[in-house]
């Protein structure tokens, strides 16, 4: 590309469930949509195996298989999507200007962030090696597979409290790896982890290794305290030691809350800065779901639109 700065009218930064589906209102709004992918096509969901609620897959879909129909309807509506990076912003003044990582320099009418988070793993190679055959982030996406069967879940916060009492509706034993002797969720989080039956809570205990070669087949643990090790035998093990949004190119710039998620409006998906949208993952931290996150999607694409229809850009 030249060095001439590019002018669009609406530039889409991520390409996850929210990204996609901006680009398809977008586009279908006649705003001519830019879309940079980022390092991760298609966002969390190409990591995932199958999806089983998505409304309109009857029979499940496989998460990769899903983006891949996203991007083509974006496509079929003449998204131009970019295998890029954006790599830094400037929204100081109108419009507004981003580079991506070779460079290239954009001026947006409207900006629509569709970053996403990702998941924090624990940093094991059998984690890695086992993804999507029984090691997953989401209890909410993965547990029905899971069900009549024990799992492990590791983490002390309301998440890894919130996803152990989801699993213990569907599996028969839960057990809770938590590294310290207490637990840092919030207290009525606490109180019905303590008040599940079938959630087993193993204190001081880390996870050194996850059993199985096509398969979970259990987990070895240590007890910091005691130096004894243990194997645990379980068909899933869910790590919920939190996220981590995509949204470091934006600090100083976008109001964010303390765990970096982008603030927006109640309601809505306008950010601090004018012109300037967020949706997806960026921006929620509760639900992270593929849905919710198609949802926001369609909102940012639709604030955009009587964003620049009032501008007269449009």
């Amino acid at each position: 590309m030249s060095n001439t700065p590019e002018h669009v009218h609406c530039l889409i930064i991520g390409s996850g469930p929210a990204g996609y589906t901006a680009a398809i209102y977008a586009a279908r709004a006649n705003m001519k949509p830019v879309l940079y992918t980022g390092k991760e096509p298609g966002g969390q969901l190409t990591i995932t195996n199958e999806v089983e609620n998505y409304p309109g897959y009857p029979e499940g879909v496989l998460g990769p298989q899903m983006m891949e129909d996203f991007k083509n309807q974006a496509l079929r509506f003449e998204t131009d999507i970019r295998y890029e990076l954006i790599s830094k912003v400037d929204f100081s003044s109108f419009p507004r200007k981003v580079w991506s990582e070779t460079g290239h320099e954009i001026h947006a009418d409207a900006v629509i962030i569709a970053t996403g988070a990702s998941a924090k793993w624990l940093g094991l190679e059998s984690e890695q090696k086992l993804m999507n055959k029984g090691v997953s982030a989401c209890a909410v996406c993965d547990g029905f597979f899971f069900r009549g069967q024990e799992v492990a879940v590791v983490g002390a916060g309301d998440t890894a409290a919130e996803e152990a009492t989801y699993l213990a509706k569907l599996c028969t034993k839960v057990h809770l790896l938590v590294r310290r002797d207490q637990m840092r969720a919030s207290k009525i989080m606490q109180e019905r982890v303590m008040n599940t039956p079938n959630i087993q809570i193993h204190w001081n205990t880390v996870t050194e290794e996850i059993l199985g070669e096509e398969g979970v087949t259990g987990v070895r643990v240590k007890n910091v305290q005691t130096g004894a090790v243990t194997e645990i035998p379980v068909t899933g093990f869910f790590v919920a030691i939190g996220h981590k949004p995509n949204t470091e190119i934006f600090e100083g710039i976008i109001d964010m809350d303390d765990n970096k998620y982008i603030k927006t409006v109640p309601g809505r998906t306008y950010t601090n800065v004018e012109g300037v949208f967020a949706c997806g993952d960026a921006q929620d931290n509760y639900y992270r779901q593929a849905v919710t996150a198609a949802g926001t999607g369609c909102m940012a694409a639709l604030d955009a639109e009587r964003y620049l229809a009032a501008k007269g850009k449009i």
